[in-house]
């Protein structure tokens, strides 16, 4: 690998999802997004809900995430996340229901005391992100904003 590259390792307790030599590196951080570019310092981070994305060539790629942790190690980014899928793997559909869901629930809440407001707002987070990440495989139009 040459000194520009990066091996990218995205892992779910289910499955590999990303094993390549990649040139640059974002992750969704919990408090933000991070740059990681060859030659970056040394580096354990929890993660958040959002899109992670590498640039392989002049191609960018995209995951969406939630969850876990990323170490950065040398010429190596490994992300262990508790989900994480490919834009061209999602369930477009799926994500758009969830969406219009976690929509619903945060809607239709605010007249329930018993409301778990955090995992509300965790479901909508994370089906916004797939959603948004199906968008850069156009299997969906990306919402104005």
């Amino acid at each position: 690998m040459s000194s520009d590259m990066l091996t990218l390792e995205v892992v779910t307790p289910e499955r590999e999802v990303v094993r390549e030599p990649v040139s640059e590196v974002q992750v969704p951080g919990r408090e933000g997004y991070l740059g990681i570019l060859p030659g970056h310092t040394p580096l354990l981070t929890e993660l958040g809900i959002g899109a992670l994305s590498y640039r392989k060539g002049a191609q960018t790629i995209y995951v969406a995430i939630a969850g876990g942790f990323a170490e950065v190690l040398g010429r190596r980014v490994l992300v262990l996340a508790e989900a994480a899928q490919r834009a061209e793997e999602i369930d477009v559909a799926g994500a758009q229901s969830a969406l219009a869901n976690a929509e619903k629930a945060l809607s239709s809440g605010a007249s329930n005391a018993a409301t778990d407001w955090d995992a509300v707002l965790q479901s909508l987070a994370h089906a916004q992100t797939w959603v948004e990440v199906a968008a850069h495989a156009g299997a969906v139009s990306r919402p104005a904003h």
